[in-house]
């Protein structure tokens, strides 16, 4: 098939010459949240539902009533029959967010969430690694704090390291990484990864910050993922990138564990032996209920961008030697592997049949459908005694009934994903990014896996989303 000339998993809002009509829907306000920590990490609003934060698909709006440029966040606040008409827009030209929109600025092209100041209203953590210092491409991060109102004013997060071109900001983690009951913030800048400790402040106050780079020639990290690995009860971390040597020069998945003192170095997992490879993407999840998380990586690289996820099973101590490879060829697997379709691009990690495994969600975004490319797709795979199988995998597109229109070419259908439980009904709902048509596709989660029944379309949306 022929790739579409998006790159993959360069997240950044896409850009169009649209004008978006004026006004936004008015936010109905939720009761006051408790002093305690918000239950859901993205829970903006306080009122015990999920809502969804993407990327928006313009990158600049001037139309008299709404004026910004440099790229924005949407979020569609959840309620009890999973997300809602509510939605908010939030920029750089937005009251008490720090900075201003620049042309070249790519503001939401990474995101990740927690309670941060643990107020009881989730917080957003946006990501900019295009902002500029004068004229010079730095990067920034951006806390958007939550309230009973939505996302309220932001803090910038002092950048540490890199200089000219250093990307600050292009991948972001949270979780409590020292378990000292804070929220922590991980991110890149300069192909370093620091970590930010807890507690932060809307005036700027933050814990500790250390950088880490890994031993043994050059390390350069290129993406970031959270979740309990070692059943310790603290946030694990793994990242992706590219190590070299004098006598290799290779993908590496490297994993950190979670401890009092930040984060200590683990195991590396080799990805591809041969190549560096930049905006993969993983997930954590535990795939076979044996208490400890297990690690997905895609590389939609792999046998001339067929695609695989390799499996990297925890134990105890850690990412242990137990592993496995997904892709369309695997066994049980539906469908044709073919070049450029890209298996394994987006990944996300939930339970989508209520049935206690965590299941996987891979992305597929350039698969093509007859003579249409690029029309996309995704595959469920089920948790379940054992780990993940090809015999227990689920294939998703627009052709699953019940999910409005159909295949078109160029949809990308599967661009990013992310599992979460949208309406309390104990099973996770599949949220597709679909760029070709500036929308987010939810599937609800039900017995068996996701399916088309009761599924509804955000729109107006960019192509990331939070994990």
């Amino acid at each position: 098939m022929q790739q579409s000339p998006r790159s993959p998993r360069a997240r950044t809002a896409l850009a169009v010459a649209a004008v978006l009509a004026a006004g936004l829907t008015p936010l109905t306000l939720a009761p006051p949240a408790s002093a305690a920590a918000a239950k859901n990490y993205d829970d903006f609003n306080g009122d015990g539902y999920r809502d969804l934060a993407a990327s928006y698909a313009y990158t600049s709006i001037h139309d008299g009533s709404l004026d910004f440029t440099g790229g924005a966040v949407q979020v569609t606040f959840g309620g009890p029959k999973g997300l809602t008409a509510r939605t908010q827009l939030i920029h750089q030209d937005s009251a008490g967010v720090p900075g201003a929109g620049e042309a070249n600025d790519q503001f939401g092209t990474a995101l990740a969430h927690a309670d941060l100041n643990r107020d009881g209203y989730a917080d957003l953590v946006v990501g900019n690694p295009a902002e500029e210092s004068g004229k010079t491409p730095v990067g920034s991060v951006t806390i958007l704090w939550g309230s009973s109102k939505g996302l309220k004013g932001g803090t910038a997060l002092p950048r540490k390291g890199g200089g000219a071109y250093g990307s600050f900001g292009s991948d972001l983690a949270t979780g409590d990484f020292n378990g000292d009951g804070k929220p922590d913030i991980a991110t890149l800048n300069a192909s370093d990864t620091y970590l930010y400790r807890g507690g932060f402040t809307k005036s700027g106050g933050l814990g500790k910050v250390t950088k880490y780079d890994k031993a043994n020639g050059s390390w350069y990290s290129e993406s970031l993922a959270a979740g309990k690995v070692n059943g310790d009860g603290k946030t694990d971390l793994v990242i992706i990138g590219v190590h070299g040597t004098d006598k290799f020069f290779r993908t590496e998945a490297w994993f950190l564990k979670g401890a009092s003192g930040g984060l200590t170095s683990g195991p590396t997992k080799v990805i591809d032996s041969k190549k560096p490879h930049s905006g993969l993407d993983a997930a954590i999840g535990d795939f076979d209920r044996n208490g400890y998380g297990d690690i997905a990586i895609g590389n939609h690289y792999e046998n001339g961008g067929r695609g695989s996820v390799t499996l990297w099973y925890g134990t105890a101590s850690g990412p242990g030697s137990r592993s496995g490879k997904l892709s369309q060829s695997t066994a049980g697997v539906a469908g044709a592997s073919e070049p450029d379709d890209s298996f394994g691009q987006a990944l996300s990690a939930g339970d989508a049949d209520g049935d206690g495994y965590a299941d996987l969600a891979v992305g597929v975004p350039w698969e093509a459908a007859g003579k249409k490319n690029s029309v996309g797709g995704a595959y469920l795979f089920l948790g379940g005694s054992g780990g993940l199988k090809g015999s227990r995998s689920q294939v998703i597109g627009k052709t699953l009934p019940g999910v409005a229109g159909g295949t078109v070419e160029g949809d990308g259908f599967g661009y990013d994903l992310r599992l979460r439980d949208l309406n309390r009904d104990g099973r996770a709902d599949l949220a597709v990014a679909v760029p070709g048509e500036n929308t987010v596709r939810v599937l609800p989660g039900a017995k068996g896996g996701v399916t088309g029944t009761g599924s509804y379309v955000v729109k107006e949306t960019g192509t990331a989303l939070p994990d």
